[in-house]
């Protein structure tokens, strides 16, 4: 519904709330979504296409065609040497051979370079090392030579008059250097998109500012910016506008006059700040309000001023993802072409992933050559881990019939990176540690084919995804309680004699971290019992949490005693960020991790850090740039340099 009406107060707007009452944050497939927003734009007059310009044919790679390119002129112009050598009549050369060579006087020949206008009568060129010359510069012959041998003929390329691409085509280089030797020196492209950004929300600031507790810098504008631009439009990114709905309103108004879409940040779901909804509802078109997708649920398509506006979700991987799948193909759309598709893969996925029935799940993957297999691996993190999207290979769509997939399914995956990459990628899993980041800055450096990705999934779970055959490397560090020794245990259990080596990376101590100053005087393990301090642990499987309950055992502690034992983080740093942000007041990690955030800590046993891996892998060439930095000096001094590690034993092997 559109209003008829003048503008009117935000009160009887909001209590109108056009069809608010059936689309609000509903959860409507994403295809009858698009086919609604599609119909509502139709009726709302907006622009299917974009207009055109002429531009200069230096600016034109990039660009879209916008109408017809024809040849102004043949390519080549002229019949033309295509070999340095000598031009001649063919019919002059009919007996030579071998045995008979034809001695070409030098009236009858002429000496031409690649290039070259064939000289008038000739029809012929002969490359000039077949060519020997008497004392009398006669040329001697010893092969017959066809008709426009070596010649390029007039218009071999290009036909003057002919089309050489259709409205729609994206213009790559090779395109502007054939459009250019057509004759053409400017072409008619689509308009770029003009897409207005409006970042909303009390809390947002401007990248760069100092950030206080609760505010967030907008860099979802800076992301969708960059999509805009990768699609072929103009991005205008908008001053933050508050949680107020007549400011966003009169925003609004403002970018749907001047562009040809407006993404509306945030504000689209159901909270009490969230307007986005209603301001479109308002003054336009509210076509849907919620759609069946994860992540991107709350995502708002209407129509204002006849310009189409999407309300992108907050969360960033929802954003990102929302464009690619709503707004990238509208602007295909506006410029008359077809949305670029990344290249996709078969892989089998590494473990059982449900999915809900109803909605359409975009899955982020890490993917890796396994002995012959290209293994998917599921990444966690919600919709606002952004680095889950940034370290992803691929993503896996699961369609809304399907309630998931099982461990071992062969599944399709929309490549992110390339396959030569992947195929280079030394897939790393298990316990997390400060050391695997140094690495695979360094091996990116030295190495720039090889790339190390690695999971932080506890060392019980990087054995166990070894041995499945889902990494290359595990990390561990496990305590046996029974022997008080590390990993040989767990791996002589797990894996058949002579199936693994074991490594050792270095010896870290492990501690208890704590916030600066230590404000409550944590000195030891007991003081972890006290009501007032409160605890953040590491997740069931990783070493640092058995070598904890360990000590707790030693120490006759009841896990139960500890305020924040269930509270669990999965990484060194995690951890040590959550003690930062003084939610919890202590955890037990790593130095290096205490002295990235400058926490203070507590040391409680030095223990070994060892990297378990397939007997057949050592001599695996894309494993050996990272097992030559074992033994490097370099690298082994940065390792230091992080604070709280021994490497005399680096790189010896234990097993």
């Amino acid at each position: 519904m559109v209003s008829t009406r003048g503008p009117r107060s935000w009160s009887s707007s909001m209590a109108e709330q056009p069809r608010a009452g059936r689309y609000f944050l509903q959860n409507v497939p994403l295809d009858q979504a698009l086919t609604r927003w599609r119909s509502d734009r139709k009726a709302q007059k907006c622009d299917t296409r974009v207009g055109t310009e002429t531009v200069a044919i230096e600016q034109a790679a990039g660009r879209i065609v916008g109408e017809a390119i024809w040849a102004k002129r043949s390519s080549p112009a002229y019949d033309g040497a295509a070999m340095d050598g000598i031009a001649l009549r063919s019919a002059h050369t009919l007996e030579a051979s071998e045995s008979t060579p034809v001695f070409i006087e030098r009236a009858d020949y002429e000496h031409v370079d690649t290039g070259d206008p064939l000289p008038q009568h000739f029809d012929a060129v002969v490359m000039r090392e077949h060519v020997h010359f008497d004392t009398q510069d006669r040329a001697e012959l010893r092969a017959s030579v066809a008709p426009f041998q070596h010649v390029r003929s007039l218009g071999e390329d290009i036909a003057e008059t002919e089309l050489l691409l259709a409205p729609g085509h994206l213009l790559r280089p090779i395109d502007v250097a054939c459009v250019a030797a057509a004759g053409n020196t400017e072409v008619s492209v689509r308009q770029r998109p003009r897409v207005a950004i409006i970042p909303t929300g009390d809390e947002l600031k401007p990248v760069g500012s100092t950030l206080e507790t609760g505010e967030v810098a907008d860099t979802n504008s800076l992301m969708l910016a960059g999509q805009t631009n990768d699609a072929g439009g103009v991005a205008t990114i908008a001053q933050i506008v508050p949680d107020d709905p007549e400011q966003l309103r009169a925003t609004l108004a403002t970018s749907c006059a001047a562009a040809d879409l407006v993404l509306l940040i945030a504000g689209s779901s159901a909270g009490r700040d969230d307007h986005s909804a209603n301001v479109i509802g308002a003054d336009g078109v509210l076509s849907a309000h919620g759609i069946a997708v994860k992540p991107g649920h709350p995502v708002v398509l209407g129509v204002v001023a006849a310009t189409p506006v999407v309300g992108i979700p907050g969360y960033p991987v929802s954003a990102a993802l929302t464009f690619d799948s709503i707004v990238a193909p509208l602007l295909a759309e506006l410029q008359g072409t077809t949305p670029s598709r990344r290249p996709r893969t078969k892989a089998t996925l590494a473990r059982k992933l449900p999915s809900a029935i109803g909605v359409n799940d975009c899955v982020r993957v890490r993917l890796g050559r396994i002995n012959a297999s290209l293994v998917a691996v599921p990444q966690s993190g919600g919709a606002g881990v952004l680095s889950s999207l940034v370290h992803a290979d691929g993503l896996l769509q699961i369609g809304p019939e399907r309630e998931g997939h099982d461990a071992g399914d062969e599944i399709d995956v929309e490549l992110l990176r390339s396959l030569e990459a992947i195929e280079s990628t030394i897939v790393f899993t298990g316990s997390h540690d400060l050391v695997l980041d140094v690495a695979a800055a360094e091996l990116r450096t030295r190495s720039p084919e090889n790339t190390l990705t690695s999971s932080a999934v506890g060392s019980l779970g990087g054995l166990t995804a070894l041995r499945d055959g889902l990494c290359h490397i595990a990390g561990a560090h496990l305590l046996d309680e029974a022997t008080g020794t590390y990993n040989l245990p767990f791996v002589e259990r797990i894996f058949a004699e002579g199936e693994v080596a074991v490594v050792r990376l270095t010896h870290r101590d492990q501690g208890l971290i704590v916030q600066p100053g230590n404000p409550l005087a944590i000195a030891s393990l007991e003081d972890l019992s006290r009501r007032e301090v409160r605890y953040v642990n590491r997740q069931r499987g990783a070493g640092t949490r058995v070598l904890l309950d360990y000590e707790l055992a030693q120490r006759d502690i009841s896990p139960d005693a500890i305020n924040g034992y269930g509270r669990e983080e999965y990484s060194h740093l995690a951890l040590a960020a959550v003690i930062s942000g003084e939610t919890a007041d202590c955890g037990m990690g790593i130095l290096a991790a205490a002295r990235a955030f400058n926490l203070d800590f507590i040391p409680i046993t030095s223990e070994p850090f060892d990297l378990v891996l397939a007997e057949s892998s050592l001599e695996d060439p894309t494993l050996a740039p990272f097992l030559a930095l074992l033994s490097d000096a370099t690298f082994r001094q940065a390792v230091m340099d992080l604070g709280g590690y021994d490497v005399r034993e680096m790189g010896r092997r234990l097993l």
